[in-house]
């Protein structure tokens, strides 16, 4: 039976948007997927239909307005559509981390009062069910993939494709339940709870309005001249206000195609067919790439090594004023010309780049070698600061004013001020409606007149652009003084391709010192070069060969810093490597994969200690969390190196 929905002329939530798309532009595509190597299509007014069917499934199920949604698993159509059709009944979607592990989720799941959750298969099946006695409020659990599903007897247990059959039953009793459901929306309701990552404490669940999310999208498409012609792609996590904001928001406020991958093992493969005209990743993601494309010039001729290091270092003069339209000698364009037919050409192709006309970093900062490398090769990367409780948007970086050390001006509608400790403040439309049950939070957060404070230390330059430097709980000083910005000196040692993580020490104490995470596949596809050996990540960190390899980064970052004058001081001093990678599972980065740092230096305080020594090795047995769930142990001796401070560069009329 067909249903016609009728569509508000005001088109303030997300189901009259879709439904606006679906009358204007029905046939278009709306969302594609990747699926046993082929993609899959849905048009706008597929979307809506397949949306409507849920939503009547659900409705069939008792789901009630204002029951929560739970939404886990990879970015796949059908969880977009769950989003959408908790929406059309007046619910609220509450997506979750796919990469959680179970106990991670029962807090999340408990605190939201979720009844329904839409999962993407066994695994998070399994998860939920093995948590489910802790949950007395979650009494449908609804998978999109059924392979290994087929005996299980769960209660409440539902596979996607039955929610949708009731649905179509339901739709023959009640034709106009849902479109009546849709009218009664309007945009002061709550459109999506999302919980932070909690690096200080448990999650908090961000509440977002309609309004909230509409407003900062339609101020995102005027910052950058989005159009419905624009593909995007949709791989970082669901839970994340990024996703929810680029891949959700913005396009069904403008109409444009979202791109989902096959697997997370094949984005950067299904980026090349696709060729993205927006691309949003974080910085690890910008460091993953720029780690890969350095490993294959290592293993590539060394014709082809020389030819690439000599023209970046023409595209590190030139391509990035070129790209902010400054002028630039003849002789330089016509070098970066022939480079770009050489080199940069063919390396953004090979990464599925030759079309992006705009790219995003945010969630923390950038190095800044790493940010200028994808300019200077000509991607239009431009960093945007913002956080969930803004709806992901506060400053970003408009075309022609593109700085590697700023993240731009405030978006179309919001306010911005330095507080006078230095902490970052603004007011918008996208300022979130409070934390869910949590009003002290809310209030330590959010003014009375709406201004919200950020956590983070930073300052507005001579030309109104937005300077971060740091969490401003994080930013301290050694005991001479000296600035001690630790997030600034992490990023810049990830520029080395063989550093996939690092943290940094020093707050109250003679100098700094540093925890290094070396990145496996690069540091393992050069031991092979030099003939080394190993036989597992502790093995392989602990070598000397590698800790030469990791000092020589270390003393190129502190070459860097001493020509700052703020910075200078803070050079690294020593450090190790460590036996075993950060992970989120162990409680040690956030699933957005953010350093905890204070459980870091609690759990890490032997560590800690033994930099700040005369030792030069210490031994460490440290508890992990496998894929499964279970915690085992592993021990190892680490070494620790010192390393000697650069000369400084900073002239007395800079140091006075």
């Amino acid at each position: 039976m067909t249903q016609k929905l009728k569509i508000s002329s005001a088109l303030d939530t997300f189901p009259k948007l879709l439904g606006d798309l679906a009358s204007s532009r029905g046939e278009s595509v709306a969302i594609r997927e990747k699926n046993y190597g082929i993609w899959q299509s849905w048009t706008w007014r597929g979307y809506l239909e397949e949306a409507r069917d849920v939503a009547n499934g659900l409705a069939k199920s008792g789901f009630n307005r204002g029951d929560k949604l739970a939404i886990i698993g990879d970015n796949r159509p059908e969880l977009y559509f769950g989003i959408m059709a908790s929406q059309m009944l007046g619910g609220v979607p509450v997506p979750i981390y796919q990469d959680s592990i179970a106990e991670e989720m029962v807090y999340i799941l408990e605190h939201a009062e979720v009844r329904f959750a839409i999962v993407e298969d066994q695994e998070q099946v399994d998860k939920l069910v093995t948590i489910r006695d802790k949950l007395p409020n979650l009494e449908f659990i609804i998978y999109e993939d059924a392979r290994g599903l087929r005996d299980y007897e769960e209660r409440g247990l539902m596979s996607y494709a039955s929610v949708r059959k009731q649905g179509l039953s339901f739709a023959e009793e009640t034709p106009n339940f849902v479109a009546e459901e849709i009218q009664k929306g309007s945009a002061t309701d709550l459109a999506v709870m999302l919980y932070t990552s909690g690096t200080t404490g448990k999650p908090k669940g961000v509440m977002l309005s309609y309004d909230n999310v509409i407003a900062t999208s339609r101020s995102g498409i005027q910052h950058d001249n989005l159009t419905a012609k624009e593909k995007v792609v949709a791989y970082m996590p669901m839970a994340w206000i990024g996703d929810h904001l680029f891949s959700y928001g913005e396009s069904l406020c403008v109409g444009f195609s979202v791109y989902c991958p096959e697997s997370a093992e094949t984005v950067l493969q299904d980026v090349r067919e696709i060729g993205p005209t927006c691309f949003f990743a974080p910085p690890r993601i910008w460091e993953n790439i720029l780690t890969t494309v350095l490993v294959r010039i290592e293993d590539a001729g060394w014709v082809k090594r020389k030819m690439f290091s000599y023209f970046m270092k023409v595209a590190e003069r030139v391509g990035a004023p070129l790209m902010d339209g400054k002028s630039v000698s003849l002789d330089e364009r016509l070098l970066y010309a022939l480079g770009k037919v050489l080199v940069y050409g063919p390396l953004r192709d090979n990464l599925g780049f030759s079309k992006m006309r705009v790219a995003y970093t945010a969630g923390e900062a950038i190095g800044p070698e790493i940010f200028t490398f994808y300019r200077s090769i000509g991607v239009n990367i431009k960093q945007l600061y913002g956080m969930t409780e803004a709806t992901a948007l506060v400053v970003g970086q408009a075309d022609g004013e593109v700085y590697a050390d700023s993240v731009g001006v405030p978006y179309p509608g919001v306010e911005l001020q330095i507080g006078e400790n230095g902490e970052v403040m603004f007011r918008s439309a996208g300022v979130f409606q409070g934390y869910y049950k949590n009003p002290e939070a809310t209030e330590e957060a959010k003014t009375a007149d709406g201004w919200i404070k950020s956590g983070d230390a930073g300052l507005i330059d001579a030309d109104g652009q937005l300077r971060i430097i740091d969490r401003a709980k994080d930013v301290g000083q050694l005991n001479d003084g000296t600035m001690f910005a630790p997030k600034y000196l992490e990023n810049k040692l990830k520029f080395s391709p063989y550093v996939r993580e690092a943290v940094a020490h020093g707050n109250g104490r003679d100098k700094v010192t540093v925890f290094i995470n070396i990145d496996l596949e690069a540091v393992g596809n050069w031991a092979e070069r030099k003939g080394i050996s190993y036989t597992s990540y502790t093995d392989l960190a602990a070598r000397t060969e590698v800790y030469g390899l990791v000092k020589h980064d270390i003393e190129r970052v502190n070459n860097s810093l001493a020509g700052d004058p703020q910075l200078s001081g803070s050079q690294i001093q020593r450090f190790l490597i460590l036996h075993k990678e950060l992970d989120p599972d162990d409680n040690e980065l956030t699933r957005t994969r953010k350093v905890r740092r204070r459980f870091i230096a609690e759990k890490y305080a032997e560590l800690i200690d033994a930099l700040y020594s005369n030792r030069d090795r210490v031994s460490i047995e440290a508890e992990v969390t496998f894929e499964d769930g279970r915690t085992g142990s592993i021990k190892a001796e680490l070494a620790i190196q010192d390393v000697s401070p650069a000369e400084s560069k900073i002239s007395q009329a800079e140091a006075a």
